[in-house]
C-alpha cells in the first residue's frame, strides 16, 4: 500500500481524539468511535461527475484538511494511515458487497475493509459502509454475535469466505463477505475507478451521505432522509427542494456543497427523479 504518513496531530484533531494514542484495544475502540462520528460517509465527488482521487496526500487533504467525508477507499485509507503510526498492525482487504444485492448477482470485491491485529486478536475495521458502517471494531471470531453502539453482527463461513451479516428486526441480513488475502494500493484504484465514473455505479448516480451519533444514524439517499436511533423505529422525511437538501447535507452531515451553475444543476435533477424503493 501508500506508505506516505498522513500528519498524525492534525487527524486527531480533526476527530476530536483527546490524549495520547497508543497501539491497544481501548484505544482502537475510541478512535474508530471518533473518526466515525466526525467525518461523513458522502459521495459528493462522484455523484458531481468528478474522479476520487485516492492517493493518501489528496485523501487527507480533502477529509481532514478540508473537512469533507468520503467513501471506502479515502475513509479506510486515511484510519488505516493512523493507526499504522501509532503502532498497530494492518492489513487491507477487499469486500463483495452484497447488503441490498438481489440473490444470485455477481457481486466484485470493491469494497476497502482493513483488518488489525491486537492483543493477540484478529479484528475487522470498516469506517466507509455508509448507514451500515461498523462503529465499533468486531473480532474476526466466527458465529459470536457482537454488539456495537449501532447494531448487532456476526461473522460466518461461507465458501471459504467471512460473511458479515447484521440484525435487522431478528433477521440475519448479508452485508458483504470477504477473505484476509492482503490488497494493494493498485487493486483499490480499479474497484475505485469504476466505483467513481462508471454510470452504472451508485456513486455515480445517486447523492448519497451517512453519518453516526450516539442517539442514531443520519443516511441520506438522493432527497429521501433517514433517522435510525439507536432505540426506536426509523423515520424518513422527502426533502423538499434543492436549498432544504444544502442545509440538510451541512448541518448534519457536516458538508458544504460548492455553489454554481453546474452543480445546482446535478442537485436539481434529484427532485426531477421518481423515488427510488432502495435506501443506502
Amino acid at each position: 500500500m501508500d506508505t506516505k504518513e498522513i500528519n498524525l496531530e492534525n487527524y486527531l484533531e480533526r476527530i476530536g481524539f483527546s490524549g495520547r494514542p497508543v497501539a491497544n484495544l481501548q484505544c482502537l475502540r475510541k478512535l474508530v468511535t471518533q473518526h466515525i462520528r466526525s467525518i461523513p460517509f458522502e459521495n459528493v465527488t462522484s455523484f458531481l461527475g468528478r474522479p476520487v482521487d485516492i492517493e493518501l496526500k489528496s485523501i487527507e487533504s480533502k477529509l481532514v484538511m478540508q473537512r469533507r467525508g468520503g467513501y471506502c477507499f479515502e475513509q479506510n485509507s486515511l484510519l488505516r494511515s493512523a493507526l499504522q503510526k501509532i503502532g498497530f498492525a494492518v492489513t487491507d482487504l477487499a469486500a463483495r458487497v452484497l447488503w441490498q444485492v438481489p440473490v444470485g448477482h455477481p457481486a466484485a470485491q470493491s469494497h476497502m475493509i482493513l483488518m488489525v491485529e491486537v492483543e493477540g486478536k484478529r479484528y475487522l475495521l470498516d469506517a466507509g459502509f455508509g448507514s451500515n458502517t461498523l462503529t465499533a471494531p468486531l473480532e474476526i471470531d466466527i458465529g459470536a454475535r457482537q454488539s456495537t453502539p449501532h447494531g448487532v453482527y456476526r461473522l460466518t463461513l461461507s465458501d471459504q469466505d467471512y460473511l458479515l451479516e447484521v440484525n435487522i428486526a431478528g433477521t440475519w441480513e448479508p452485508v458483504y463477505s470477504f477473505d484476509l488475502r492482503p490488497r494493494t494500493l493498485g487493486d483499490y484504484k480499479i474497484a475505485n475507478w469504476y466505483c467513481c465514473t462508471h454510470p452504472n455505479s451508485r456513486f455515480v448516480e445517486h447523492l448519497i451521505a451517512a453519518r453516526s451519533f450516539p442517539e442514531g444514524r443520519h443516511a441520506l439517499f438522493n432527497r429521501q432522509l433517514s433517522y435510525q436511533p439507536v432505540v426506536g423505529s426509523k423515520s424518513v422525511v422527502i426533502l423538499a427542494d434543492v436549498e432544504e437538501l444544502r442545509v440538510t447535507l451541512l448541518e448534519i452531515f457536516g458538508i458544504e456543497v460548492p455553489s454554481d451553475a453546474e452543480v445546482d444543476s446535478k442537485l436539481t435533477r434529484i427532485f426531477e427523479k421518481v423515488i427510488p424503493g432502495g435506501v443506502v
